[in-house]
């Protein structure tokens, strides 16, 4: 897929990684539907990209939100080739805390925003990029979705977390080979710790401590850095069915 020609739905697209790949694919000539539950953030990034882009208030967890938001977006965008799965919450929580065992319905919450979420965003873009022309090597359209390096060494406190985005990990390949008989590539990145809201808001000694955990190079992710890699999966025809750590080789420690 050619980034000028891309018509893509972005999840989380008000903020953070997931503004930060609308940017690079406005950037490049390409438009965007931006999937928020931000009506302020969504408004001021549709300021900043322009008539390329559009907000959508949509909660990801919603099946018949997500299927009504992706055909109202299509028509907007003239096409739907692409979907940038990064709507995601952090969902922290001992599964035995101070004050007891974790509600069930906290890790419900977490697996069905992350791991639900991206399913319905990606089966219901599925459904529209079948009916697309067939571009190179008859490509219909491309998915990716967005995991964590905690799906392989989730910390105390992230058991919802990483059992959530584990399975974003697991449905990868599987949801990459039954879609090829349409054309219709699916990756996942899972990144390390990159420089979003959530982080923004911690202390400089945390941040600090965060960033002199990772090997090379010793700083926290850029989202740009995000953004570059999602522009690169799209472009590469061949890479499908895979998970790509973006992380400066860190492993998390237990805590």
């Amino acid at each position: 897929m050619q980034l000028q020609t891309s018509r893509a739905i972005v999840t989380g697209g008000a903020s953070g990684l997931g503004l930060a790949v609308a940017r690079r694919l406005v950037a490049e000539g390409g438009r965007v539907a931006l999937f928020d539950l931000n009506d302020d953030k969504g408004a001021a990034a549709v300021a900043e990209l322009g008539e390329a882009a559009k907000y959508f208030r949509v909660d990801v967890a919603d099946e018949a939100a997500v299927a009504a938001a992706v055909a109202a977006a299509r028509e907007f965008l003239g096409g739907l080739n692409a979907a940038v799965n990064c709507a995601g919450i952090l969902g922290a929580g001992r599964v035995l805390g101070k004050e007891g065992p974790m509600p069930l319905q906290h890790f419900a919450t977490t697996v069905k925003v992350n791991l639900v979420g991206s399913f319905n965003v990606a089966k219901a873009a599925a459904d529209a990029m079948q009916h697309n022309d067939a571009g190179v090597d008859g490509e219909r359209g491309v998915i990716v979705n967005t995991a964590s390096v905690a799906a392989y060494e989730g910390q105390i406190g992230q058991a919802a977390y990483s059992a959530s985005k584990g399975g974003v990990v697991a449905m990868t390949l599987p949801m990459a080979r039954e879609l090829a008989r349409f054309g219709i590539r699916v990756n996942t990145i899972a990144p390390g710790v990159f420089w979003t809201p959530m982080v923004d808001g911690m202390p400089d000694s945390v941040q600090q401590s965060l960033a002199a955990s990772i090997p090379f190079p010793s700083r926290l992710g850029r989202p740009e850095e995000f953004a570059d890699l999602v522009a690169y999966v799209l472009g590469n025809t061949y890479l499908n069915g895979e998970t790509i750590r973006l992380d400066g080789a860190t492993r998390l420690a237990p805590k």
